[in-house]
Order: C-alpha cells, then structure tokens, then sequence
C-alpha cells in the first residue's frame, strides 16, 4: 500500500485536525465531558448515567444527541456545499466487516475508551493509561495490515 501522493491534501487535513480538536476543547470546557464517540454512544444506548455525571439528577442525552446529529451532518454540508459526493472506499466486505466491527467495539469497552476519547483527548491531558491504549491501537494497526498484506 503506497500512499496517493498526487491527492494527497495537508491543507483539508490541517483544518479538519484543528476542528477536531477545537470540538474536543469546547465539549470539555462546555460540558467537562471527554469526546470519545464510544462514550458518548455508551450513554445514549445504555441511558444510564456514567460516573462522572456531576448532578446525577440531571439527564445528559440532549448534548449526545447533538454530537450524534453533528457527525452524521457535517459529510452531508459539505456535500450540499461543494456538490462533490461523498467518496468511500471500503477496506473490507463480507464476513471480515462484522468481526472487525465485533473487534473494534470490543477492544473500545476493553480499553475503556476509543481512539478518539485516548487519542485526542487522553494523550492532549497526558494520560498514562492513553498512551497505553494509543500505543495498543497503532501496534495492532501495523500488524493487522502486515499480516493481512494491504
């Protein structure tokens, strides 16, 4: 697998990274809350309340919810914005996509979290235990893709 240089845009990728991770600042300084997809989707599929609800009075959905709405909008403006679809290229089919989905979301209850509440938001506050995790997820990244020849 070689990387499509000709295509390749630093500058999408800049700005993406930034909004990101100004998204992850402002739902930690709004909210006090980490932005990890599994988490957020824990709490609007499990309804119950996660440990560090501050008034456990109070139900947190709403702010999920638009978090949810926000992922699901964000590909959908731009293409309304630039006209240009939406291109994805899957990197697996068949039986391979529901054990690797089985896997995903079984290592992200696992490891407590997932790439983006570890990556992004656990490396930024320089966490051990998300150094670990980041560390786990890259090094089995790289093997996955030498033992499988992509």
């Amino acid at each position: 697998m070689t990387i499509d240089w000709a295509n390749f845009t630093p500058l999408t990728a800049l700005i993406g990274g930034c909004l990101i991770g100004l998204a992850a600042m402002m739902l930690m300084a709004v909210n006090g809350r980490i932005m990890g997809v599994s988490g957020i989707l824990a709490g609007l599929i499990l309804r119950e309340k996660l440990p560090q609800d501050k008034n456990p009075e109070s139900s947190d959905t709403s702010w999920r919810w638009q978090f949810v709405a926000g992922v699901v909008a964000g590909p959908l403006l731009v293409l309304v914005v630039t006209g240009a679809p939406i291109q994805i290229t899957p990197v697996a089919g068949g039986w391979m996509l529901p054990v690797a989905g089985f896997l995903v979301g079984f290592g992200a209850a696992f490891g407590s979290g997932c790439t983006s509440g570890h990556g992004i938001c656990g490396l930024a506050r320089r966490s051990p235990r998300a150094l670990i995790a980041v560390c786990s997820f890259m090094a089995t990244g790289v093997l996955t893709v030498f033992v499988l020849g992509m």
